[in-house]
Protein backbone atom coordinates (compact mmCIF):
# COMPACT_ATOMS: atom_id res chain seq x y z
CA UNK A 1 0.00 0.00 0.00
CA UNK A 2 1.38 3.38 -1.03
CA UNK A 3 1.55 5.87 1.83
CA UNK A 4 0.11 9.35 1.47
CA UNK A 5 2.56 12.21 1.09
CA UNK A 6 3.04 14.63 3.95
CA UNK A 7 4.60 17.64 2.21
CA UNK A 8 1.36 19.12 0.94
CA UNK A 9 1.49 22.38 -1.03
CA UNK A 10 -0.17 25.40 0.56
CA UNK A 11 -3.17 26.97 -1.16
CA UNK A 12 -5.24 30.04 -0.31
CA UNK A 13 -8.95 29.82 -1.13
CA UNK A 14 -11.26 32.82 -1.20
CA UNK A 15 -15.01 32.21 -1.01
CA UNK A 16 -17.14 35.28 -1.69
CA UNK A 17 -20.32 35.46 0.37
CA UNK A 18 -23.06 38.05 0.04
CA UNK A 19 -26.62 38.85 1.16
CA UNK A 20 -29.22 36.74 -0.62
CA UNK A 21 -26.85 33.97 -1.67
CA UNK A 22 -27.89 30.32 -1.62
CA UNK A 23 -25.86 29.06 1.30
CA UNK A 24 -25.56 25.47 0.04
CA UNK A 25 -23.77 26.81 -3.04
CA UNK A 26 -20.94 27.71 -0.67
CA UNK A 27 -21.41 25.26 2.22
CA UNK A 28 -20.93 22.30 -0.12
CA UNK A 29 -17.54 23.41 -1.48
CA UNK A 30 -16.54 24.80 1.93
CA UNK A 31 -17.09 21.35 3.46
CA UNK A 32 -14.78 19.80 0.87
CA UNK A 33 -12.17 22.55 1.11
CA UNK A 34 -12.07 22.47 4.91
CA UNK A 35 -10.99 18.83 4.82
CA UNK A 36 -8.06 19.43 2.46
CA UNK A 37 -4.49 19.50 3.74
CA UNK A 38 -2.66 22.79 4.25
CA UNK A 39 -5.37 25.12 2.94
CA UNK A 40 -6.13 28.63 4.12
CA UNK A 41 -9.78 29.58 3.56
CA UNK A 42 -11.12 33.12 3.57
CA UNK A 43 -14.86 33.79 3.61
CA UNK A 44 -14.91 37.22 2.01
CA UNK A 45 -17.34 40.12 1.84
CA UNK A 46 -17.24 43.91 1.90
CA UNK A 47 -17.50 43.99 5.69
CA UNK A 48 -17.36 41.54 8.59
CA UNK A 49 -21.07 42.00 9.37
CA UNK A 50 -23.17 38.81 9.33
CA UNK A 51 -24.63 37.91 5.94
CA UNK A 52 -28.08 36.35 5.57
CA UNK A 53 -28.62 33.89 2.75
CA UNK A 54 -31.78 33.40 0.74
CA UNK A 55 -32.79 30.54 3.05
CA UNK A 56 -32.40 32.60 6.23
CA UNK A 57 -29.09 31.04 7.26
CA UNK A 58 -26.60 33.57 8.64
CA UNK A 59 -22.90 33.33 7.85
CA UNK A 60 -20.23 35.61 9.31
CA UNK A 61 -17.42 36.71 6.95
CA UNK A 62 -13.90 36.55 8.32
CA UNK A 63 -12.13 38.65 5.67
CA UNK A 64 -13.01 41.86 3.84
CA UNK A 65 -12.30 42.63 0.20
CA UNK A 66 -9.72 45.17 1.35
CA UNK A 67 -7.89 42.71 3.60
CA UNK A 68 -8.08 39.60 1.43
CA UNK A 69 -4.66 38.29 0.37
CA UNK A 70 -4.06 37.02 -3.17
CA UNK A 71 -5.85 33.70 -3.53
CA UNK A 72 -5.08 30.56 -5.48
CA UNK A 73 -8.78 29.74 -5.83
CA UNK A 74 -11.53 32.35 -6.05
CA UNK A 75 -15.08 31.06 -5.72
CA UNK A 76 -18.56 32.59 -5.72
CA UNK A 77 -22.01 31.02 -5.62
CA UNK A 78 -25.44 32.11 -6.78
CA UNK A 79 -28.67 32.91 -5.01
CA UNK A 80 -32.12 34.38 -5.30
CA UNK A 81 -30.72 37.67 -4.03
CA UNK A 82 -27.84 37.92 -6.46
CA UNK A 83 -29.71 40.27 -8.79
CA UNK A 84 -29.41 43.01 -6.16
CA UNK A 85 -25.61 43.04 -6.41
CA UNK A 86 -24.87 41.41 -9.76
CA UNK A 87 -23.69 44.75 -11.16
CA UNK A 88 -22.04 45.95 -7.95
CA UNK A 89 -18.74 47.51 -9.05
CA UNK A 90 -16.96 46.64 -5.80
CA UNK A 91 -17.88 42.97 -6.11
CA UNK A 92 -16.97 42.73 -9.79
CA UNK A 93 -13.71 44.63 -9.30
CA UNK A 94 -12.72 42.28 -6.48
CA UNK A 95 -13.46 39.21 -8.61
CA UNK A 96 -11.61 40.63 -11.60
CA UNK A 97 -8.58 41.56 -9.51
CA UNK A 98 -8.33 38.21 -7.75
CA UNK A 99 -9.27 36.25 -10.87
CA UNK A 100 -6.49 37.83 -12.88
CA UNK A 101 -3.85 36.08 -10.76
CA UNK A 102 -5.69 33.09 -9.26
CA UNK A 103 -4.68 29.56 -10.12
CA UNK A 104 -8.36 28.66 -10.51
CA UNK A 105 -11.35 30.94 -11.16
CA UNK A 106 -14.48 29.16 -10.02
CA UNK A 107 -18.18 29.37 -9.27
CA UNK A 108 -21.23 27.35 -8.33
CA UNK A 109 -24.76 27.79 -9.68
CA UNK A 110 -25.54 31.40 -10.63
CA UNK A 111 -22.11 32.51 -9.49
CA UNK A 112 -20.93 32.13 -13.07
CA UNK A 113 -22.96 35.23 -13.93
CA UNK A 114 -20.71 37.24 -11.60
CA UNK A 115 -17.63 35.80 -13.29
CA UNK A 116 -19.01 36.67 -16.72
CA UNK A 117 -19.82 40.24 -15.72
CA UNK A 118 -16.34 40.56 -14.21
CA UNK A 119 -14.89 39.65 -17.61
CA UNK A 120 -13.54 36.31 -16.43
CA UNK A 121 -15.44 33.95 -18.73
CA UNK A 122 -14.73 35.45 -22.12
CA UNK A 123 -13.77 32.56 -24.40
CA UNK A 124 -14.58 29.92 -21.76
CA UNK A 125 -17.29 27.32 -21.28
CA UNK A 126 -19.12 27.40 -17.96
CA UNK A 127 -21.95 25.80 -16.00
CA UNK A 128 -24.79 27.36 -14.06
CA UNK A 129 -28.19 26.43 -12.64
CA UNK A 130 -30.32 24.96 -15.43
CA UNK A 131 -32.87 27.78 -15.19
CA UNK A 132 -30.13 30.38 -15.63
CA UNK A 133 -28.51 28.88 -18.73
CA UNK A 134 -30.24 31.30 -21.16
CA UNK A 135 -29.11 34.28 -19.09
CA UNK A 136 -25.49 33.12 -19.05
CA UNK A 137 -25.60 32.51 -22.79
CA UNK A 138 -26.81 36.09 -23.33
CA UNK A 139 -23.62 37.25 -21.61
CA UNK A 140 -21.60 35.59 -24.37
CA UNK A 141 -20.61 32.48 -22.44
CA UNK A 142 -20.65 29.02 -24.00
CA UNK A 143 -22.89 27.20 -21.53
CA UNK A 144 -22.19 23.59 -20.61
CA UNK A 145 -24.84 21.26 -19.26
CA UNK A 146 -22.42 19.08 -17.30
CA UNK A 147 -22.66 19.03 -13.53
CA UNK A 148 -19.14 20.46 -13.40
CA UNK A 149 -17.50 22.20 -16.36
CA UNK A 150 -13.71 22.49 -16.43
CA UNK A 151 -12.24 24.71 -19.13
CA UNK A 152 -8.55 25.23 -18.51
CA UNK A 153 -8.38 27.05 -15.16
CA UNK A 154 -12.08 27.91 -15.07
CA UNK A 155 -14.06 25.45 -12.97
CA UNK A 156 -17.79 25.97 -12.63
CA UNK A 157 -20.53 23.91 -11.02
CA UNK A 158 -24.19 23.60 -11.90
CA UNK A 159 -27.01 24.32 -9.52
CA UNK A 160 -26.77 24.22 -5.72
CA UNK A 161 -25.96 20.57 -4.86
CA UNK A 162 -23.44 20.44 -7.71
CA UNK A 163 -21.22 22.44 -5.35
CA UNK A 164 -20.10 19.22 -3.69
CA UNK A 165 -19.12 17.64 -7.02
CA UNK A 166 -17.44 20.91 -7.91
CA UNK A 167 -15.54 20.98 -4.63
CA UNK A 168 -14.22 17.48 -5.25
CA UNK A 169 -13.11 18.51 -8.74
CA UNK A 170 -11.17 21.41 -7.23
CA UNK A 171 -9.69 19.05 -4.63
CA UNK A 172 -8.41 16.79 -7.40
CA UNK A 173 -6.96 19.73 -9.32
CA UNK A 174 -5.06 20.91 -6.24
CA UNK A 175 -4.02 17.67 -4.57
CA UNK A 176 -4.71 14.79 -6.95
CA UNK A 177 -7.35 12.09 -7.30
CA UNK A 178 -6.41 10.20 -4.12
CA UNK A 179 -7.13 13.18 -1.89
CA UNK A 180 -10.38 13.90 -3.74
CA UNK A 181 -11.48 10.28 -3.33
CA UNK A 182 -10.58 10.29 0.36
CA UNK A 183 -12.54 13.54 0.81
CA UNK A 184 -15.58 11.98 -0.83
CA UNK A 185 -15.31 8.89 1.37
CA UNK A 186 -14.86 10.86 4.59
CA UNK A 187 -17.94 12.95 3.76
CA UNK A 188 -19.78 9.73 2.90
CA UNK A 189 -20.88 11.43 -0.27
CA UNK A 190 -22.84 8.57 -1.79
CA UNK A 191 -25.99 10.22 -3.15
CA UNK A 192 -29.04 8.06 -3.75
CA UNK A 193 -31.92 10.49 -4.37
CA UNK A 194 -35.49 9.15 -4.19
CA UNK A 195 -36.22 10.45 -7.70
CA UNK A 196 -34.05 10.60 -10.79
CA UNK A 197 -35.20 14.08 -11.82
CA UNK A 198 -32.26 16.22 -10.74
CA UNK A 199 -31.69 17.83 -14.14
CA UNK A 200 -34.06 19.17 -16.79
CA UNK A 201 -32.81 16.52 -19.18
CA UNK A 202 -33.94 13.80 -16.76
CA UNK A 203 -37.04 15.55 -15.46
CA UNK A 204 -38.66 16.19 -18.83
CA UNK A 205 -40.52 19.26 -20.15
CA UNK A 206 -43.71 18.84 -18.09
CA UNK A 207 -41.95 18.76 -14.72
CA UNK A 208 -39.59 21.56 -15.76
CA UNK A 209 -42.58 23.76 -16.57
CA UNK A 210 -44.15 22.98 -13.19
CA UNK A 211 -40.84 23.76 -11.48
CA UNK A 212 -40.65 27.15 -13.21
CA UNK A 213 -44.21 27.93 -12.10
CA UNK A 214 -43.37 26.80 -8.57
CA UNK A 215 -40.34 29.09 -8.40
CA UNK A 216 -42.40 32.04 -9.58
CA UNK A 217 -45.18 31.35 -7.08
CA UNK A 218 -43.20 30.43 -3.97
CA UNK A 219 -39.86 32.19 -4.44
CA UNK A 220 -40.82 35.20 -6.51
CA UNK A 221 -38.16 34.31 -9.05
CA UNK A 222 -37.40 32.20 -12.07
CA UNK A 223 -33.67 32.49 -11.53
Amino acid sequence: MTELQTDWPHYVIGIVIYPGMTTLDIVGPQTVFAGLPNVEIHRVWKTLAPVTGDDGMVIVPDTTFADCPPVDVICIGGGRGQSAIIDDAEVLDFLASQGEKAKFVTSVCGGSEFLAKAGLLEGYRAATHWAARPLLAKLGVEVGTERVVVDRNRMTGGGVTAGIDFGLAVAEALYGADVAKISQLLMEYDPAPPYDVGSPEKAGPALVEKAMQYMAQTMGTTL
